[in-house]
């Protein structure tokens, strides 16, 4: 392939290629180094427009970062044209409309900080340096998703440039097909370069973790559950089992989240001291810019993770269990409902808002995984009481998850969205919902 001649259709526009100083950051993710050809940083939809018609005429893949944490490497590029959106991090807020203008490159954690002075705020990831992009596209499940919905929730527009370069404003009225495939569908249909949302009214927040002696798995869950899905919308528990590591024995924690007095939390807090022997408990008072943590992962780690929506029963606690029993994988149960379940399933491409929880499963890997190995054993039995998958929270990036991620009618509808506005597929890949076969880029955050 001839070197690509961007200086054609792009001006006073940052270019780095292999070799060049700041090359190795631009490329990195939390997976590792990329290898892209060229990395371009915009800082304009207009620079984001001039690079997708550059990849578009020399036919070269594009691939999108911003926090650069995809957990299936959609933001780790091996080849073709890189763009990175962290130049693009502009927070815009206007408090009497609580309206939130952001960047395509900005990070849920500049976004809380942004909201704090204002007592705004809206449903992030648990990781301050998740790219708002990213996971908004997943649909965004975070610790303010019962009380308020998905981070999709509070989307109320989007400024995105196709596959032909075109610069447009999406919303309820204007594209709302676009804007609907925006809401959860995850990557393909378009490089957004704006999301406008409205905040909600969010103050302090009861937050930390109780620790718990963990002989007692089954126990625990149980506890858990029956305070979880009897628990006030403004409650939002994670219970994690971790195996031993190294010199670490295994731990069963909790983490609570109450937004709301804390004195109006302290029934839920007496109940779930009670499910078992308490270890130790952080739990304070804190804003709720300070609840979202750092990534603690060094860059490179390979991981396997994949998740399944779930009702609390007793079969799918047991499978819970028996996972956790074999001693491979961090496992997680998050509590969902609420809000999340007052929005009708086809009103986003999230498709998954019935269930009462969302499990996760991580397991740290030695080094690449074989074609068909079972990465995290035992998780099967867990899939089979639950149903999808959210695709923030998978490493694989197959066949199989977009099957279980998107039912049928979403899946069509999405297909049916990105092949009109981008009939050749460059900013899908086969791993993306309505992908057609004939893709060649990839646009994640």
């Amino acid at each position: 392939m001839t070197t690509p001649d961007l200086s054609t259709i792009m001006t006073d526009l940052p270019v780095l290629r292999r070799g060049d100083a700041e090359y190795g950051d631009a490329a990195r993710t939390l997976l590792g180094d990329g290898d892209p050809e060229l990395v371009v940083r915009p800082r304009s939809a207009a620079d984001v427009a001039a690079a997708v018609q550059t990849a578009h005429r020399d036919g070269l893949a594009l691939t999108v970062r911003a926090g650069g944490h995809s957990m299936a490497g959609l933001s780790l590029a091996s080849d073709g044209l890189l763009l990175d959106l962290r130049s693009m991090a502009e927070i815009e807020v206007d408090p009497p409309t609580r309206i939130v203008r952001i960047g395509g490159g900005a990070t849920w954690g500049a976004v809380a900080t942004a909201l704090q002075p204002h007592g705004l705020g809206i449903t992030a990831g648990d990781t301050a340096g998740v790219g708002v992009g990213g996971l908004t596209l997943g649909g965004g499940i975070g610790w303010m998703a019962r009380r308020y919905g998905l981070a999709i929730d509070s989307l109320i527009g989007a400024q995105l440039v196709t596959a032909a370069g075109e610069i447009l404003e999406v919303s309820a009225r204007e594209h709302p097909d676009l804007f609907w495939s925006l809401r959860g569908g995850g990557p393909g249909s378009g490089v957004v370069t704006r999301f406008d949302f409205r905040a909600q009214q969010v103050g302090d927040v009861l937050f930390g973790t109780i620790m718990f002696e963990p002989s007692d798995t089954a126990g625990l869950l149980a506890g858990w559950r029956d305070v979880q899905r009897d628990a006030d919308e403004r409650l939002t528990t994670v219970l994690s089992m971790m195996p031993a590591m190294g010199e670490h024995p295994p731990m069963v924690m909790v983490q609570v989240c109450f937004d709301g007095p804390a004195a109006e939390a302290q029934g839920y807090v007496d109940q779930l001291l009670g499910i078992g022997q308490v270890l130790s408990s952080d739990l304070s008072v804190r804003p709720y810019a300070e609840v979202l943590e750092d990534e603690d992962r060094p860059p490179g780690v390979r991981v396997a993770v994949t998740s399944t929506f779930l009702d609390l029963d007793d079969p799918a606690l047991a499978a819970l269990v028996a996972l956790h029993a074999d001693g491979g994988a961090m496992v997680s149960l998050r509590g969902l409902g609420g809000a999340v379940a007052r929005v009708p399933a086809e009103s986003t491409a999230f498709a998954h808002r019935s269930a009462e929880a969302m499990a996760v499963a991580l397991r740290f890997l030695p080094g690449a995984p074989e074609p068909g190995e079972d990465v995290i054993p035992g998780w099967a039995a867990v899939a089979e009481q639950g149903s999808g998958t959210y695709i923030n929270f998978s490493s694989a990036a197959d066949e199989s998850m977009l099957a279980a991620a998107f039912p049928p009618p979403t899946r069509e509808r999405l297909r049916r969205t990105r092949s009109e506005h981008d009939p050749r597929g460059m900013l899908s890949v086969r791993a993306t919902a309505g992908a057609p076969a004939n893709s060649r880029g990839a646009v994640a955050d």
